[in-house]
């Protein structure tokens, strides 16, 4: 008799992630979205270094809180935040990613000490708007970029509700004005000259005095560093975390 050669096939098994790996991806974005959703913040350790991005967007949040319908960013999250980012020796450089209108003076001028008196690597974003109290923090760190499409508002301290028009509320209106004043000139390239024709020039604003500036004339003025995006963010703190900026 005649023995057929017969070839065994074995059915390809498909290939699935080992659990422990899938669990391991699975908990590592589930904690990133909670880092994001609950400081606005996010540690990436993927790339070349490993960096933190802190997004300062819709309202600054200072002693009152606000309604629930605004978007805000509250400094007593932001303060600890980069308190802890100071001194993590993991985290070698820290982006800062600004689209507010402003909000609380003394709070946003609080979290723009903080920042410009780390010695970790800083580099701000300018993306949409970075207005009134948004100068102080988008000149805050190292290094400073705004996207062309961007705006800035400069204008003097305002406040909202019932104010007592005595001296001594100028008086107070006119040392928080320069506080500001001090901190924008000494952290950029523009002259306190400069920054106060700024603040109280009378034809921008319709129902205010004070200047609107597009990225290029943010850049023209001293205010930022350059125009440029993300990329220009990261490539520049790169070469301030290697030494070579």
């Amino acid at each position: 008799m005649r023995k057929e050669n017969r070839k065994s096939f074995v059915d390809p098994q498909p290939e699935f992630p080992e659990p422990e790996k899938q669990d391991e991806k699975q908990g590592e974005v589930q904690e990133q979205t909670e880092q994001i959703i609950e400081t606005g913040g996010i540690t990436t350790g993927k790339g070349k270094h490993c960096i933190h991005c802190l997004t300062i967007i819709g309202q600054i949040e200072g002693h009152y809180i606000l309604p629930a319908q605004n978007k805000t960013t509250k400094y007593e999250h932001v303060i600890p935040q980069l308190l802890a980012v100071e001194q993590d020796p993991e985290i070698e450089g820290l982006v800062i990613i600004l689209n507010t209108v402003g909000g609380d003076v003394e709070a946003g001028l609080a979290i723009a000490e903080l920042l410009s008196g780390m010695h970790k690597p800083t580099v701000s974003l300018v993306l949409g708007g970075g207005h009134s109290i948004g100068v102080p923090l988008a000149v805050s760190a190292r290094k400073s970029f705004i996207v062309p499409s961007a705006t800035m508002t400069v204008h003097p301290v305002r406040m909202n509700g019932l104010v007592l028009g005595v001296p001594q509320t100028l008086s107070y209106f006119d040392k928080m004005q320069e506080r500001i004043v001090k901190f924008v000139t000494d952290n950029s390239r523009i002259t306190p000259e400069r920054f106060r024709q700024l603040m109280m020039n009378k034809d921008e604003l319709v129902m205010d005095v004070g200047t609107v500036l597009d990225g290029q004339a943010a850049v023209e003025e001293g205010l930022i560093d350059a125009l440029g995006g993300v990329a220009d963010v990261i490539e520049s703190l790169y070469a301030m975390i290697e030494g070579e900026a």
